[in-house]
């Protein structure tokens, strides 16, 4: 089989088609990251591209990551070679099985959510205490949370536009109120609540960066800090509560269920308390 040689406007052409396609700009900077490093790591081993090299690239990938973060990369890669219709190139994902429950490490409980939002108002940051709120307590993207508006708090709902689609998300009373008297003290009559000193909506760095600043004085693990696991937060707290996974995937905009279903996962520690409540051993 020949091997494929890959041209830089062959790359371009595909980011260009994923912008058209309306793909989110991080998917779309995700995707040129993966495909760049395997064009990096062909040339470096002398060849160019055919399905033996990629499969050989996929285990070179699994030597060094998890499943899940192969299966990233070799779904860019795919859709390069679908859109150069190479399509002898593409290889098959990694089967990665499900467990049943998630990583302690990484799961964010409520008492370590408290501890961030106390942590925030102990250092008189009432933005960021606000905002960590803001996110738990609707369980909205990092993304989506320059919707959170002035305009919204006055109807009690955000409509969120993301990944070419437009939903509702309903706010909270007592969030509503909160935010209403923040907007007041600052100043903030219209447009975005959470602002930087300059007056534009703080954006995925900005968050990311701050709440990893309160790690130390929230005594909480900064590899469980970040903003997608205030989502998941949330996602587990509402499911517990009731029990219905149909309208929290609704709530939370899933197209596929199953999706949903990972982020109601309980941490190992519940799990095991659960098979030890079953008393089955003598």
């Amino acid at each position: 089989m020949r091997e494929r040689k890959p041209r830089e406007k062959d790359l371009w052409g595909y980011l260009e088609h994923l912008q058209e396609s309306e793909r989110a700009p991080a998917t779309v900077r995700k995707y040129e990251r993966a495909i760049r490093s395997f064009f990096a790591w062909a040339s470096a081993n002398g060849t160019g591209i055919a399905k033996g090299i990629v499969i050989r690239y996929k285990e070179y990938l699994l030597e060094r990551r998890a499943a899940s973060g192969v299966n990233g990369e070799l779904a860019a890669l795919n859709g390069f070679f679908t859109h150069m219709e190479w399509h002898e190139c593409r290889v098959r994902p990694v089967r990665v099985q499900r467990r049943g429950y998630s990583d302690p490490e990484k799961e964010l409980s409520r008492e370590e959510y408290l501890r961030l939002v106390n942590a925030a108002k102990r250092r008189k940051n009432e933005r960021l205490a606000l905002l960590l709120q803001a996110m738990c307590s609707t369980g909205v993207r990092v993304s989506e949370v320059q919707y959170l508006t002035v305009e919204a708090l006055g109807r009690s709902r955000m409509e969120v536009h993301n990944k070419g689609k437009s939903r509702t998300v309903l706010l909270p009373g007592a969030l509503c109120e909160k935010l209403r008297l923040y907007c007041e003290k600052r100043g903030i009559r219209e447009g975005s609540v959470f602002v930087t000193r300059t007056g534009r909506p703080l954006n995925r760095s900005n968050i990311w960066l701050m709440m990893k600043a309160l790690c130390g004085a929230a005594r909480v693990d900064e590899r469980k800090v970040f903003p997608h696991n205030l989502r998941h937060l949330f996602a587990l707290c509402f499911y517990q509560a009731q029990k219905y996974l149909e309208h929290l995937a609704t709530i939370l905009f899933h197209s596929i269920i199953n999706t949903t279903r990972i982020y109601t996962q309980t941490s190992g520690a519940e799990h095991r308390r659960q098979l030890e409540q079953l008393h089955l051993l003598t």
